[in-house]
């Protein structure tokens, strides 16, 4: 059977600035990732033929979730495209440039750009942060899910994600000194990224002392607020090879839901629905866990990073706390380098994009300080947590 994703690659990259309220239009954001990476492929505007992001715009959610949709960035780019996708329906932020990959696989498209836009430090930087989906608070009348988890005061992810890793504490005797190794880590590793939002020491007292949000986690479990813009472009395999970098290979995705599409009546609490991406990944390869140099994998809570390095097997079901405990097995130069921008506690939340465009960094060499040694071929980036996964399996090999 032919892996149809092999069919596209990845061969530009941009991002805007990036900081906490940084005040500006979040068109414009995405107006200077967007021709960063247009730029960083040798491509022109006139190029693009296709626009893929996760969530779109006019959706409903948290103030500064979303920044731009396809068709303001059709027209603010002044594109032709023959191929467009956006919504929140899809397996995490990064099932926009899985949909891309179908895309020029399919034929669809030749040049996919994608895009990912938040400006929450900004839209929220009046008070205190919101729920996703609750519009803030203001006047907000729940349906679906969350009539049933709003009256326990659990209005956010940071609550129904702390369900499960309190799950797997209980399971497994996961403790907080563990899951701390995934926030100094990441923070370690922001010290040698100049756009960090967050680049000063963290130590295990710093991480302990702070205070609850919801247990087990604390504030340094939790991703920073941030303004920004990340794009990549998504190309047809066989028009890329005269382009301005080698391109980077998409060997395999995984987007599978095949457990019940909830928050809270998920089948197994101890894992997400990344426990069935990351099956459906290994499945379209022949590569294997051992093969992969580094590991981009999403922390809008620490948990969900652990979790993903058990999903995806770089440890064994409910090992996860052992594995990283001490930190030497996830640092840059340990047996899977993870998160080595920094991730989202430290780095940023930039919405699950951010790890795709490190990953890329890191497999063309340009991580300066924080490049992972040994000349790294194989890079997994993934993103989404509760009932949302999607991962890409990448290759310069």
């Amino acid at each position: 059977m032919e892996i149809l994703e092999r069919r596209a690659v990845i061969t530009g990259i941009g991002q805007s600035e990036v900081g906490r309220r940084l005040h500006r239009d979040p068109l414009a954001l995405t107006a200077e990732a967007c021709l960063a990476a247009i730029d960083d492929a040798g491509l022109r505007r006139e190029d693009i033929n296709g626009l893929s992001t996760y969530p779109g715009g006019m959706v409903p959610g948290a103030p500064g979730f979303t920044g731009a949709g396809c068709t303001e960035v059709q027209d603010m780019l002044r594109l032709e495209v023959d191929w467009y996708n956006g919504g929140p329906e899809q397996p995490g932020q990064l099932g926009s440039v899985i949909n891309a990959c179908a895309a020029v696989a399919t034929g669809l498209a030749t040049h996919v750009l994608c895009f990912r836009t938040v400006w929450e430090a900004t839209a929220q930087g009046g008070g205190r942060r919101a729920g996703i989906g609750t519009s803030g608070g203001k006047g907000f009348r729940a349906s679906g899910f969350m009539q049933w988890t709003l009256p326990f005061g659990a209005a956010s992810a940071a609550n129904w994600i702390a369900m499960f890793a309190q799950r797997h504490f209980h399971e497994y005797g996961t403790t907080r000194e563990q899951l701390a190794q995934i926030a100094l880590n990441a923070r370690k590793n922001a010290a040698l990224n100049p756009k960090a939002i967050y680049r000063e020491p963290l130590t295990m007292e710093d991480y302990l002392g702070a205070r609850i949000i919801s247990t087990p986690f604390g504030l340094y479990d939790c991703d920073v607020p941030a303004d920004g813009c990340t794009a990549v472009i998504v190309s047809r395999a066989e028009v890329a090879r005269d382009l301005r970098r080698p391109p980077i290979r998409v060997e395999a995705t995984g987007s599978a839901l095949r457990g019940r599409p909830s928050w809270d009546q998920w089948d197994d609490l101890t894992t997400m629905a990344l426990r069935d991406a990351a099956a459906m990944l290994w499945s379209r390869t022949d590569l294997k866990p051992a093969d992969v140099d580094v590991a981009e994998l999403y922390d809008g809570f620490s948990f969900i990073a652990l979790a993903w390095l058990e999903a995806l097997g770089f440890c064994g079901k409910g090992e996860g706390g052992p594995f990283v405990e001490g930190g030497a097995r996830i640092a840059r130069d340990g047996e899977i380098p993870l998160n080595t921008q920094g991730g989202q506690l430290s780095a940023g939340r930039l919405h699950g994009y951010g790890f795709l465009h490190e990953a890329c960094v890191q497999l063309w060499g340009e991580g300066g300080g924080r490049q992972v040694a040994g000349d790294p071929q194989v890079a997994v980036a993934a993103a989404g947590g509760g009932p949302l996964g999607g991962c890409l399996l990448l290759t310069r090999r």
